[in-house]
C-alpha cells in the first residue's frame, strides 16, 4: 500500500524556514484569538439557541438532527457555564482539531512543510472556518469527524494495516451522529476501495466490513430513538431530500453565491481547481488517496449543485467537504512542484492570493460584526436578521410581571429557543405547535403552567395563525414589540395573555399541533 506518491519516488524538497513556520503559527494564534472574541461577544443566533435547548435534555436523538451537536454544547457549558463562549467552545475546539488533522494528512502525503503550512492556512482564509466555525451547528461537529475518517483511510493507504479501517469506522459513525449528510462520503470511500489495484485485498478483508459494523454501532442511538418514534427523523429528512419544487436558477445562483461568500471568492475556484487536478490524476493512476480526497469533495458538491436547481440548499450543508478540498489543494501544489509542472508557479501564486485575500476578508468580517455599528447590508444582513432578541425577552418579562402570567407560549422554534436562552429558563417557555420537535424533552414546569395565565409572544404574522382556532384559550392582546438591530427593524411581535387553557405537550401523532410544517399528505416540509 502507498500514499499519494511512494516514499522512494519522492524527490527531496526544502522545508519551510523556522521564521516562516513561526509566521504561520502566529497567524493561526491571531485568528484563534479572533474566533474566541467573536464567540464571546456576539449574541447566540436562533439555531444555536435551539441546539442549546437540546443540550439541556437527555434525549437519545432529535427530530431535526442526530445528537452530537447537543453533546458538543454540553461539553462547553459544563466548563464555562451557560455563556455564549460556553455554548460555542465546541466549535473552537473543532476548528483546532480540523487544522491538526489537515496538517497530518498533508504531512504524510508530501513530507513537505510548505504544503502543510498551506493546508492549515487555507481554512483560516475562509469566512466559515476562519470566523464562523465559532458558531455551533451540526456541521461544526461533522467537519472534524469526517476529516478524521479521511485521515484514518490515509493511514490505511500509508501502512497497509487493515486495523486503521476500524478507526475509520468509528469516526464515520461519529460523523453520522453529527449529521446525516455524512452519508454523501460513502461513494468516495467505495471509490477508495475499488478503483486502485488493491481492490481484491480489501474487498476480501474483514476490516472494511467490520468498520461498517462499527459505524453502525456508533450510530445506533439515532436508530434506537427513531425505532421508538416511528422513524420520525428519517421521514423528516427524506421529505427534505426528495421534495422537488419547480426548476429555479435563482436557487442555483443563491447556492453558488453562498459558497463564494463562505469559502472565498478566490479560495473557492482555487479549491475546485485543485480537486479537479487530483481527481484526474487519481483515476488515471488508480491512486487510492487521490481518489478519496477528490471524490469526497467532487461527488457531494455535484449532488448539492444538482439539488440546488430545485431545492434551497442550506448555507452550511457542504461545509464538511471543503477541508478535504484544502488538503487536495496542498497535495496538488506539492505534486506540481515536485514534477516541475509549468502550472506550479501560477498555482502557487493563486494559492497565496487566496490565503492573503481570504484572511483579509475574515478579519474585515470580524471587525464589522464586533467593532462596527453600521448596518451595511440592512435587513439582508445575515447576522442582523437573527439579532435583537434581548429586547423581546426584556419586554416579555416586563409584561409577565404586569399581567401576572407565569409562562410563555410561542409559535415558532426560533422565538421559543431565543426566549429560553435570554431568560435562562427562569420561566417555562412552550412552543405550542410543532410539538414533534420536542419528543422526549423534560417537563418544562407544568406545575407553573396548569391553572395559570400565560403570555403569548409570537411574530405579528402568527397573530392570525389558523392554529389558534384549535386552542381553547382566551387571548387578550397587550402590546407589540419591534425587534431591531443597529437601528433597523427586523421583525414585529405581538404579546398578549392566554387564560383558561393548558397547552398539550404530547398531542396525538398527525395532529396539526404535533406536525412540523404539515403538508396535505401529512408529511413534513423542508425548511
Amino acid at each position: 500500500m502507498t500514499a499519494a506518491v511512494p516514499d522512494h519516488h519522492r524527490p527531496s524538497v526544502p522545508a519551510v524556514s523556522r521564521r516562516r513556520l513561526g509566521g504561520v503559527l502566529a497567524v493561526i494564534a491571531l485568528m484563534t484569538a479572533l474566533r474566541l472574541i467573536y464567540a464571546s461577544v456576539i449574541d447566540l443566533r436562533t439555531d444555536e439557541a435551539y441546539y442549546w435547548t437540546w443540550s439541556r435534555e437527555n434525549a437519545l436523538s432529535f427530530l431535526d438532527h442526530p445528537p452530537m451537536i447537543a453533546w458538543f454544547i454540553r461539553f462547553g457549558t459544563s466548563i464555562l457555564g451557560d455563556t455564549t463562549l460556553g455554548v460555542r467552545l465546541g466549535g473552537i475546539v473543532a476548528m483546532a482539531v480540523t487544522q491538526l488533522l489537515l496538517a497530518d494528512i498533508v504531512r504524510r502525503l508530501t513530507r513537505d512543510w510548505r504544503a502543510v503550512a498551506l493546508a492549515v492556512l487555507l481554512p483560516e482564509a475562509a469566512v466559515y472556518y476562519g470566523l464562523l466555525m465559532a458558531k455551533v451547528a451540526p456541521d461544526t461537529a461533522l467537519i472534524p469527524f469526517a476529516l478524521a475518517m479521511v485521515w484514518s483511510l490515509v493511514r490505511v493507504a500509508e501502512t497497509g494495516d487493515g486495523r486503521w479501517w476500524l478507526l475509520a469506522g468509528m469516526f464515520g459513525g461519529l460523523a453520522l451522529l453529527s449529521k446525516l449528510t455524512a452519508l454523501l462520503l460513502l461513494p468516495a470511500v467505495a471509490a477508495f476501495v475499488v478503483v486502485p489495484d488493491w481492490r481484491r485485498r480489501w474487498l476480501a478483508s474483514p476490516y472494511p466490513w467490520l468498520a461498517a459494523l462499527i459505524a453502525l454501532a456508533v450510530f445506533s442511538p439515532v436508530l434506537v430513538w427513531n425505532a421508538a418514534h416511528d422513524w420520525a427523523s428519517f421521514r423528516f429528512q427524506f421529505v427534505r431530500a426528495s421534495v422537488a419544487p419547480p426548476l429555479s436558477l435563482a436557487r442555483f445562483g443563491e447556492f453558488l453565491g453562498l459558497q463564494f461568500a463562505l469559502v472565498g471568492p478566490v479560495l473557492l475556484p482555487v479549491t475546485l481547481s485543485g480537486v479537479g487536478f487530483v481527481l484526474w490524476r487519481g483515476f488515471k493512476r488508480r491512486d487510492g488517496v487521490a481518489v478519496l480526497l477528490s471524490s469526497a469533495v467532487a461527488l457531494p458538491f455535484g449532488y448539492f449543485l444538482w439539488r440546488s436547481l430545485r431545492l434551497r440548499i442550506g448555507d452550511t450543508w457542504p461545509m464538511f467537504i471543503w477541508p478535504i478540498g484544502f488538503a487536495a489543494v496542498a497535495v496538488n501544489l506539492w505534486w506540481m512542484r515536485v514534477h516541475r509542472s509549468r502550472l506550479a508557479k501560477s498555482t502557487a501564486t493563486w494559492a497565496a492570493v487566496a490565503v492573503v485575500s481570504g484572511i483579509s476578508i475574515v478579519v474585515a468580517t470580524f471587525f464589522y460584526y464586533v467593532a462596527s455599528d453600521k448596518p451595511w447590508l440592512g435587513r439582508l444582513d445575515p447576522g442582523g436578521a437573527e439579532a435583537g432578541y434581548e429586547q423581546l425577552a426584556a419586554r416579555a418579562e416586563a409584561e409577565m410581571t404586569a399581567s401576572g402570567a407565569s409562562w410563555i407560549a410561542t409559535m415558532d422554534y426560533r422565538t421559543y429557543a431565543m426566549l429560553r436562552w435570554e431568560l435562562r429558563d427562569r420561566v417555562p417557555v412552550i412552543q405550542i405547535n410543532e410539538r414533534a420537535r420536542f419528543m422526549d424533552f423534560n417537563d418544562p414546569g407544568m406545575d407553573r403552567i396548569r391553572g395559570h395565565a400565560g403570555l403569548y409572544v409570537v411574530r405579528k404574522s402568527d397573530e392570525a395563525n389558523p392554529l389558534w382556532a384549535l386552542i381553547a384559550a382566551k387571548r387578550t392582546p397587550l402590546t407589540e414589540v419591534v425587534r431591531s438591530w443597529r437601528g433597523i427593524a427586523m421583525d414585529t411581535y405581538a404579546i398578549g395573555t392566554l387564560t383558561g387553557w393548558t397547552p398539550e405537550l404530547s398531542p396525538p401523532p398527525g395532529s396539526p399541533l404535533d406536525r412540523v410544517h404539515p403538508l396535505a399528505d401529512g408529511g413534513v416540509k423542508a425548511r
